[in-house]
């Protein structure tokens, strides 16, 4: 049975433009991401979303809307990434660069996917139309996130997308 991580991700989003932040030290490094992080005991998933949003940018919201789940299974690892997605579309105060990020604003046709995590291509456009997805990404271990896949590489399951590294067995 693979243990779970529950860790959050928001996006602020205005009319033409995402707000995304160069993560600078720990996982993700050199990556451009949302803000979000773990889940603190005793705290909401929503609660823990505003926490690292107001940590990694500077920013609060007053409304955060569920947008999609992503699930990283790794197998080898017995690891599953519960990852809940926020999306908001007002915010209050200025983007500012903090110890673990530095904000910057993107627009849509501009956002810098070669420079992102491998499965945002996949369900950035339909949280930008504001579309709810879940998606499951499986893969032998955490290490394997950073070269995720070439699009050859995809296989689909069932009613939630399935996208996996290897072929399912």
């Amino acid at each position: 049975m693979l243990s779970s991580k529950l860790l959050t991700l928001v996006l602020v989003v205005q009319p033409g433009r995402v707000l995304l932040g160069m993560k600078k030290r720990g996982f993700g490094a050199g990556r451009w991401n949302g803000f979000g992080g773990k889940v603190q005991p005793g705290e909401t998933i929503e609660e823990a979303a505003r926490r690292e949003l107001l940590e990694e940018s500077g920013l609060t919201v007053n409304t955060l809307e569920k947008i999609g789940n992503l699930k990283f299974e790794m197998v080898d690892d017995k690891e599953l990434l519960d990852v809940h997605v926020f999306r908001t579309d007002s915010y209050n105060g200025e983007p500012t660069e903090s110890e673990e990020m530095r904000p910057q604003w993107f627009g849509w046709d501009q956002i810098p996917f070669s420079q992102m995590w491998p499965d945002d291509i996949l369900w950035f456009p339909m949280m930008l139309q504001k579309k709810k997805f879940d998606l499951v990404v499986c893969m032998p271990t955490a290490n394997n996130i950073v070269s995720l896949l070439s699009f050859t590489d995809v296989w689909w399951d069932g009613p939630k997308v399935k996208l996996y590294l290897t072929p399912p067995q």
